[in-house]
């Protein structure tokens, strides 16, 4: 992926807040309306940001009312910019263990 590219979606308005508030799995309605965000661009902006795997799909839920809500959560730790000799964008992943302390940690949480 070209570092411009994941840059210029970085910089779009809205992504890093998205970024932020899917360290826990979202849908884009509750992104939204926590964020203040026009659900139209929240959407753009969800596509946008997994089409350069910043987002991933977490999960397809059944909501109360039995619709499917699509939940997506930050598949990234870091994003580190350089400009030494060129533009390089750095980008740390989630690492596994984290995802599957993640999920332990919400089984747990949902028993009780």
């Amino acid at each position: 992926m070209a570092s411009a590219e994941i840059l210029q979606t970085l910089g779009n308005k809205y992504s890093a807040e998205i970024l932020d508030a899917t360290d826990e799995p979202a849908s884009a309605q509750e992104l939204s309306d926590e964020l203040g965000i026009p659900i139209a661009t929240c959407y753009r902006r969800i596509d946008e940001l997994t089409e350069h795997d910043l987002l991933e799909l977490h999960d397809n839920i059944l909501s109360d009312d039995r619709r499917r809500i699509k939940v997506y959560r930050r598949n990234v730790d870091e994003v580190r910019v350089d400009f030494d000799e060129e533009l390089t964008v750095h980008v740390e992943e989630r690492t596994e263990v984290t995802n599957k302390l993640d999920e332990a940690w919400r089984t747990l949480s949902s028993d009780n």
